[in-house]
């Protein structure tokens, strides 16, 4: 019989706020965290803005000597994953550490120190290289470094399925505590793919809005004129853990994770399957191992890129699997006021979800003004909505066909 697992602890790293309460608060409020770039000069670019984070200081969570040897997208991981844990009020030194352990995803992992150390290589030689490269780089390093730092023996290993990664994440470390191999994992996702070389790769690929008067507008998913996503990162922790372990301690439960559903298209390197076959066959799984029917679900945060396929794939997958429940759904898209984190979306996004359930308030897919027609659903435009959300699901998909869906419920007092 498969355990209860339950979310403990989340934290949050993005371009709107560091802070969970914040971050939802400012979601409601209709805010966005895209703007003109910031970290590295545009000029030359096509694309000249994304939701960086320009301000980005881990020095109140970071010894300096250690942040020299983590590459962004580690240090994002290690900031959410330490206030997800202070969130959580556990204390690792009281718990057996090889029943606790990290699975984290992210798609690129250190872009920023590949392309930092190749100029090295180029320009100096292969003897300036930093031997600290491939350890900076590689994509397990921040589910590493964040197992280092509380001690965490249990099972530990990175996730990498392009924009679904931190979804899948947090699938696999809910079946590590379902089937005892562990009572605490740290999961979710993390991404720092904001650089010269990220930026010009998809934007060459033409995925990528080009509406450079006007960012803040640029993500709009579901809207008639969306015209590709915006490139975005951060991270989005959260503790899982079994259900009589966090009741034993006290610990506040935010929410019960009844389930997780994955599927692969098979299809094109980076479009979505046409007519949503494999993003359904995610949410059918998600379902059937929650062991709920479709009209159980209240609230979906959608994957919702803002790109002119994968906007239109996922309405179809959604009316396919839900039928005539597809009109009762309340659905938005966390990107249109994010941008697109990648692999780190989904940790952010099933965050976003469990708020929403706390605070029984669907937040605005932003920008929504001229609805495409072939988008029909009831996407939250503009607007949050006062909604009462007892079950939800949150969506990802990612290049490469990958497919994610996990399902979470309220579970107040660690009664269902």
């Amino acid at each position: 019989m498969k355990r209860r697992v339950v979310v403990t602890g989340m934290g949050v790293v993005t371009s709107l706020s560091f802070k969970v309460d914040d971050l939802f608060d400012r979601l409601c409020a209709g805010e966005s965290g895209v703007h003109p770039l910031r970290l590295f000069d545009s000029a030359n670019y096509k694309v000249k803005f994304a939701g960086d984070i320009y301000d980005w200081d881990a020095g109140d969570y970071i010894d300096k000597k250690e942040i020299k040897r983590l590459d962004r997208f580690s240090q994002f991981a290690l900031v959410a994953g330490v206030d997800a844990v202070n969130n959580s009020g556990l204390d690792f030194g009281r718990e057996d550490s090889f029943r606790c352990g990290v699975i984290l995803g992210s798609g690129i992992g250190g872009l920023q120190e590949i392309e930092t150390q190749i100029e090295r290589l180029l320009y100096k030689g292969p003897d300036r290289v930093s031997p600290l490269t491939i350890p900076k780089l590689m994509l397990n390093a921040a589910g590493g470094n964040l197992s280092i730092r509380y001690g965490l023996r249990g099972p530990n290993y990175t996730v990498a399925t392009a924009c679904a990664s931190a979804t899948n994440a947090i699938g696999d470390a809910l079946k590590t505590i379902q089937y005892d191999d562990a009572d605490v994992m740290i999961t979710g996702g993390t991404e720092a793919a904001v650089t010269p070389m990220g930026v010009s790769g998809f934007q060459n690929m033409k995925a990528l809005s080009t509406r450079n008067d006007e960012p803040c507008r640029a993500s709009r998913p579901f809207d008639r004129d969306r015209d590709g996503f915006v490139i975005s990162e951060g991270a989005g922790l959260l503790v899982l853990e079994e259900l009589e372990h966090a009741k034993a301690r006290g610990a506040k439960i935010y929410a019960e994770v009844l389930g997780f559903g994955a599927s692969g298209d098979a299809g094109h390197i980076t479009q979505p399957d046409e007519r949503g076959d494999g993003a359904a066959k995610a949410m059918v799984n998600a379902l059937r191992d929650s062991r709920l029917n479709p009209g159980d679900i209240d609230y979906i945060n959608a994957h919702g890129t803002s790109t002119p396929l994968g906007d239109k794939a996922e309405t179809m997958a959604i009316k396919s699997v839900f039928g005539e429940h597809a009109r009762a759904l309340k659905i938005s898209s966390t990107k249109s006021q994010l941008g697109h984190t990648l692999g780190a979306s989904g940790g952010i996004e099933l965050i976003v979800s469990i708020k929403a359930m706390e605070r029984s308030v669907i937040p605005p897919t932003i920008n929504l003004e001229t609805p495409d027609p072939d988008c029909d659903l009831d996407y939250t435009p503009n607007q949050p909505r006062e909604c009462g959300v007892k079950v939800a699901m949150s969506n990802s998909f990612g290049f490469g066909g990958h497919n994610a869906s996990v399902i979470v419920r309220q579970l107040l007092n660690g009664k269902a």
